[in-house]
Order: structure tokens, then C-alpha cells, then sequence
């Protein structure tokens, strides 16, 4: 039997966003009896298709309809464009209608994540425009409680929407530490929640 997974799906374009999902990954991987699939979309071009590799170079493979058809639930990550998730993230969620006809996605878990280069740059918005697609599909949304501690002392990213970093101006700040704990509280609860919901 195939272990279940959690699909911890994003786009990045400069890193950021990518290091949030490896701490993600690594929440999931404190659960026994399920595990992190991480993958990535492509990016999209304005004049043309297919001018990349069907295998990226570098980094998580691109997703399939098929990896998220069969995961036990979905961490979304996007950087934030104009308070928006990227349109790398839009064009795969658009082609994703063959899962809502079928139904395939109702009734598991799914969380969101981000980031931006300011405090104020949209974090809350862009998470909330990548719950609203999945809400379609019929998914259970789970944010990040306050129970969790580090939410409430958090000086940076971190949002009861879901895990976020701050990048800094020039894209060089790291993860704080409270910015990992989020987010590796944030796979955690979404692996554990997933194995709930799969009895």
C-alpha cells in the first residue's frame, strides 16, 4: 500500500517561498505514518507555452493533477503579487476543473502559505485569494491557531491564515526562528488532521 502524503505544492521565484515549504516538509515528517511530496508549477510565459523543460533543473519536480488527486491533503504556497498569488499558481489552479467535476479533492485538509518583501505587502490577502480556489474543490481549510505560541510573538511573518515569511527589501532576510516553528507547526497539524480525516 502506498504511504499517504502530504502535497506541499508552491511557486517561488526567488527562494523565499521554497524554504518555507521544506519547513512544511519537515512539520509533515514529525508524523508517523504519512509523508511530504513537495512539488512546484512552472512558471508561465506572456508570449508562448512549453519553453521549459517538462523536468526542472534544479529544485522540486512540477506538479500533476495526479499528485493532488491522490494526496491525503495540501499545503499552497505562492510569493505574493499585488497582495494576489503569483500567476504561475493561478494558471495551475485554473486547470484543476477536471478535480472539481469530479469531486476528487472534497473533504481533505488544506493549508496556505506565503511571502513578501514588506510587512504590510499583501501576505493575508494573497493567502486568503489561494483559499478561495480551494474552498471550490470542497477542501477543509485549517489556519495556524493561537495556541500555538509563537504566533503571538512573532515580529515578522506569521498569520493565523498561515505560515509567511518577510524577505526584506532586497530578498536577504532568512527565516526567523519563529518563522520555522510556524511553519513546521503548520505541516504538522496538517499531517496529523489529514490522517484523521482518511479513517
Amino acid at each position: 500500500m502506498i504511504q499517504p502524503y502530504i502535497l506541499v505544492l508552491y511557486y517561488s521565484r526567488n527562494g523565499a517561498v521554497a524554504q518555507l515549504a521544506q519547513q512544511i516538509a519537515r512539520g509533515v515528517s514529525h508524523v508517523e505514518g504519512i509523508e511530504a511530496r513537495i512539488r512546484t508549477v512552472p512558471p508561465v510565459s506572456t508570449t508562448c507555452e512549453a519553453v521549459d523543460p517538462a523536468i526542472p533543473n534544479e529544485g522540486a519536480p512540477y506538479v500533476s493533477l495526479d499528485d493532488l488527486r491522490d494526496c491525503a491533503g495540501l499545503a499552497l504556497g505562492s510569493p505574493t503579487r499585488f497582495g494576489n498569488m503569483a500567476a504561475p499558481m493561478k494558471y495551475f489552479l485554473d486547470g484543476t476543473a477536471p478535480l472539481w467535476l469530479s469531486g476528487e479533492l472534497v473533504g481533505k485538509p488544506a493549508s496556505v502559505f506565503s511571502s513578501t518583501s514588506s510587512m504590510h505587502g499583501g501576505q493575508e490577502s494573497t493567502l486568503l485569494s489561494m483559499m478561495l480556489p480551494l474552498i471550490h474543490q470542497g477542501m477543509v481549510l485549517l489556519g495556524l491557531p493561537y495556541t500555538e505560541p509563537a504566533l503571538n510573538v512573532t515580529e515578522r511573518g506569521g498569520t493565523p491564515y498561515g505560515a509567511t515569511h518577510v524577505t526584506g527589501a532586497s530578498g536577504d532576510h532568512p527565516l526567523t526562528s519563529d518563522e520555522i516553528t510556524l511553519a513546521k507547526f503548520q505541516g504538522e497539524r496538517l499531517a496529523r488532521i489529514a490522517l484523521k480525516l482518511m479513517v
